[in-house]
């Protein structure tokens, strides 16, 4: 297969040099690039786009740049970075389309892991160390976690190709975040506001296995504080397929720190396990970088608004820097915390982590209802908006949404999970 690379783009950025009046006369206009599309044998090496290429009428330094990373594990593997003047963020088509890092008004979104390289899938062996390969490639401030399973590794039923029941192994955190997308497209929407948009479609699909597609829009608007995922899973089998979706949202510092807090409406909440539960009645606490610091995971059940959305926030201890996010219940109805504030050099970081089940093995997750079955052809969205609070006035005013969605119940902590939540003991 040969790759269209040079100078591609050249006519698509003549015919954006638009003049002011022009955009005026429309209400929206949206400009589009495709930088990969594996039908059409297309990918583009790198590209440019801002004020000087493109005119939106706006004095916000905005950029979108796509290139091509060489040497090391990163070999050949696609970055976007986006720019809306005050927030930028790094999509990684390669990677499933996640979000490597980002940056609000100087303030770091993601975190320092071990891992320093964005590791190309062909590098990545998901049974490595009893199905913990995952690992290897693990340094994204967003990553999916999905999309036929996620969550601890262990063992499953399948159907096999001969019709009969069979064994199989499924590592951790399943396969999307280690499958480059097939098609990836950058849009810019002039209009009363201007919206930089990435879309991608991945495919996570085999003989005899699951077909699945996921189909993701990224957005932004021009000066906001806001960033936006809306995703689209399909079976494309004709037959039943199973999916699960965890959205695995990692912070460090500035937002992640000793006596940082969790602020989220609870209805219930309890620890994973034993280590778990030696902190139960400190869990939205965090300590700070603490060596030989072994992970800590609770299950929370959150308390939504009228239209069954939730918001939860990570603020630090003085109460004047926090990121928040906003998912649908229905969609979404399980929130884990995962507390892994380990030395710097360890990977000290904390995950936010809403999904369609607990992140505990597939099979378990089945037998209590909460693998989501989609039937031939059908598809279920998730969306989720992600917003950084600056100052304690933009903190306070969260904290109050959250404490509304609260109300008059009190939060039920639970020293142990209830059996049908964990399989961990």
């Amino acid at each position: 297969m040969k790759f269209q690379k040079e100078n591609f783009y050249d006519p698509f950025l003549k015919i954006l040099s638009v003049k002011n009046n022009y955009l005026s006369f429309f209400m929206s206009v949206t400009f589009n690039q495709v930088i990969t599309d594996v039908d059409q044998n297309l990918w583009i090496d790198s590209l440019e786009l801002n004020e000087k290429n493109l005119s939106t009428n706006s004095s916000s330094n905005w950029e979108i740049k796509k290139s091509t990373l060489q040497g090391g594990l990163q070999q050949g593997v696609d970055l976007i970075e986006v720019n809306n003047g005050v927030f930028s963020f790094a999509v990684v088509p390669t990677r499933g389309m996640g979000i490597w890092r980002g940056s609000y008004s100087g303030k770091t979104l993601g975190w320092d892991s071990p891992v320093k390289d964005l590791v190309h899938p062909a590098f990545i062996e998901l049974n490595d160390r009893g199905g913990l390969g995952w690992l290897k490639g693990f340094n994204e401030w967003i990553v999916r976690c999905g999309l036929s399973s996620n969550g601890a590794p262990g063992n499953d039923v399948i159907i096999d190709n001969n019709g009969n029941k069979a064994e199989v192994f499924l590592p951790l955190h399943g396969k999307i975040a280690n499958i480059p997308a097939r098609f990836v497209e950058v849009q810019v929407e002039v209009g009363t506001s201007t919206i930089l948009r990435i879309r991608g479609i991945v495919e996570e699909s085999m003989l005899f296995g699951p077909a699945l597609r996921l189909t993701t829009e990224i957005s932004t608007e021009l000066g906001s504080n806001k960033l936006t995922i809306v995703d689209e899973v399909t079976n494309l089998n004709s037959t039943p397929e199973e999916i699960e979706m965890l959205y695995h949202c990692n912070y460090g510092p500035p937002f992640l720190e000793e006596g940082s807090k969790l602020v989220a409406p609870v209805k219930r909440a309890s620890p994973r396990d034993r280590r778990a539960r030696e902190n139960v009645t400190t869990m939205s606490e965090f300590c700070g970088p603490t060596n030989g610091y072994v992970e800590q995971v609770y299950f929370y059940e959150l308390l939504g608004d009228s239209r069954g959305e939730s918001k939860v926030m990570l603020r630090n201890k003085a109460g004047n820097l926090g990121t928040s996010m906003i998912f649908s219940l229905e969609q979404m109805p399980c929130f884990s915390l995962w507390k892994n504030t380990a030395s710097l050099k360890n990977g000290y970081v904390t995950g936010l982590e809403p999904g369609s089940n607990f992140p505990n093995p597939k099979r378990f997750e089945r037998e209590n209802g909460r693998v989501v079955l989609l039937e031939p052809l059908q598809s279920r969205k998730y969306k989720l908006s992600l917003e950084v609070q600056v100052g304690s006035d933009a903190v306070r005013e969260v904290e109050r949404e959250i404490n509304q969605l609260q109300g008059s119940t009190s939060p039920e902590i639970l020293e142990f999970a209830p059996e049908h939540l964990s399989a961990a003991t």
